[in-house]
């Protein structure tokens, strides 16, 4: 019996700390969104939120870097100031880069499953380097369908009226001027990743 109430206890605690773990994730997508640009070629601001989308994937793996960007997305949708320059509210999910915040769940947890190959939850230092350029490859790619789709919709290019034409369109400002800023957040997770520091952690 004692065996028994360890062992829900062990997990308990488990959950707990998967929990604190995704929550810090999203707190600190949110912290780097504040990091906003705006680049003169482009309407959607240049920020460091997928910095937060990689580290959560490659950190939490899976089930719970899709979690943590959940929670990212539903608290600045309930009005937590975690979008970029601060915004929040269900009309930035509908903006122009709203595709780029439903992305954020989906290429966490794809990174996750790519880096980790399970549910289970590898040390970051032991990843393959395969599975981390993979992964984050992936995830780019994701992450720019989603923004690409979302601005050629909300953005009222005509997506539906001229598919190809409303995508080219969006994709000339929601993908070219991002691309060497998402190479280098790429380089940070891998090294950040590798480091001697947070191998064991």
């Amino acid at each position: 019996m004692s065996t028994d109430t360890e062992s829900v206890a062990l997990v308990d605690d488990e959950v707990v700390a998967h929990v604190v773990r995704a929550a810090l994730f999203a707190a600190l997508t949110g912290v780097f969104s504040y990091v906003s640009v705006q680049l003169p070629i482009s309407p959607v601001p240049y920020t460091m939120q997928v910095l937060g989308v990689f580290l959560a994937g490659i950190f939490l793996g899976p089930r719970w870097g899709f979690a943590s960007l959940a929670l990212y997305v539903v608290a600045g949708a309930v009005g937590a100031p975690v979008y970029a320059y601060g915004a929040s509210g269900v009309g930035q999910l509908v903006s122009p880069w709203g595709g780029y915040l439903w992305s954020y769940p989906f290429a966490a947890g794809l990174l996750g499953y790519v880096a980790h190959g399970t549910e289970e939850r590898t040390p970051a230092g032991d990843i393959a380097g395969w599975r981390l350029a993979v992964g984050l490859t992936a995830t780019t790619v994701v992450i720019y369908a989603f923004g690409t789709v979302g601005y050629a919709y909300f953005g009222d290019l005509a997506l539906f009226a001229d598919p190809l034409g409303a995508l080219v369109s969006a994709a000339l400002v929601t993908v070219v001027p991002f691309v060497p800023g998402e190479i280098l957040k790429g380089v940070v997770a891998v090294l950040v990743a590798r480091s001697e520091r947070l191998r064991n952690r």
